[in-house]
């Protein structure tokens, strides 16, 4: 039922930008780090419960909760009284294993939570089945599968009561389908979206940039250019003007002027570069 691995770490694997360095699910008994672990550390609860004590905090880790602890930070963590504590971890460091954490903020030395129905409330089984051989999660396999961890953590996980990612996502459907059918429509704007998903456009602004970090009428700007960039390539007889203003601009200079913004080049240069 239970599995560890250690992998060999290689002056290549160092260079990497996320290197596996172990993976396992046990019985967890006390653990007292009085200078941190090496490498960025994960532990989860599986079944049972457990109290874990970083930066003068301690929490209680119960199933489908986990936290993240960076590397040579203090901690110690330890089963609760009577109980059978199963935890599945994950260690990795890497070249960029500092900045790729920072960019998806995953939160650290905090719990995470996640529902009952998530890829995380599996994890432990997931890999149960793929751990045969050490080989298969060295070098670049193991940064892919580091990788896909923190992606599943990033879309499933919660923190501080927050709704996840992947809930938030969920919960806009409405106006990713609204903007996929109507995006050709230049009076389509932030009220009509609020009145689709029944709340104000302040708050529709607030789920929005929980979700991607920018307005809902951004993203509806960059389908558009997105959209465009389709169109381009598909059917080259087509005029800048006509595109422009099949996509839901007005005004075919303020949509050049966006999609250099976004692009970095004209449509004209896109179309040539991209183009047959």
């Amino acid at each position: 039922m239970y599995y560890g691995r250690h992998f060999v770490t290689t002056e290549w694997g160092r260079r990497l930008p996320l290197h596996l360095t172990s993976i396992g699910y046990t019985d967890q008994s006390p653990i007292h780090r009085e200078h941190g672990f090496q490498s960025f550390h994960w532990l989860h609860t599986v079944e049972g419960s457990g109290e874990f004590t970083v930066n003068g905090a301690t929490v209680r880790l119960q199933p489908n909760q986990g936290i993240f602890v960076k590397p040579n930070v203090p901690h110690s963590y330890v089963p609760d009284p009577d109980v059978v504590w199963s935890t599945w971890f994950m260690t990795f460091d890497g070249a960029l294993a500092s900045p790729i954490a920072a960019a998806m903020d995953i939160p650290m030395m905090t719990p995470i939570g996640w529902d009952e129905d998530s890829p995380l409330a599996v994890v432990h089984d997931h890999y149960r089945e793929r751990i045969g051989h050490s080989y298969d999660f060295a070098g670049i396999s193991g940064s892919l599968e580091v990788y896909a961890f923190l992606s599943w953590l990033k879309q499933y996980g919660r923190s501080s009561g927050q709704p996840s990612l992947s809930k938030g996502h969920e919960r806009l459907t409405p106006i990713y389908l609204l903007i996929e059918e109507q995006y050709g429509d230049p009076d389509l704007g932030l009220g009509r979206m609020a009145d689709t998903l029944g709340v104000s456009p302040q708050y529709l602004n607030t789920l929005f940039r929980k979700s991607w970090g920018i307005s809902p009428y951004q993203y509806l700007v960059q389908f558009r250019i997105q959209k465009s960039k389709e169109l381009l390539i598909a059917d080259r007889a087509r005029t800048v003007k006509d595109i422009a203003a099949s996509v839901g601009f007005q005004d075919d200079s303020h949509f050049v002027y966006t999609f250099h913004k976004l692009s970095g080049m004209t449509p004209v240069q896109f179309r040539m570069q991209y183009g047959e």
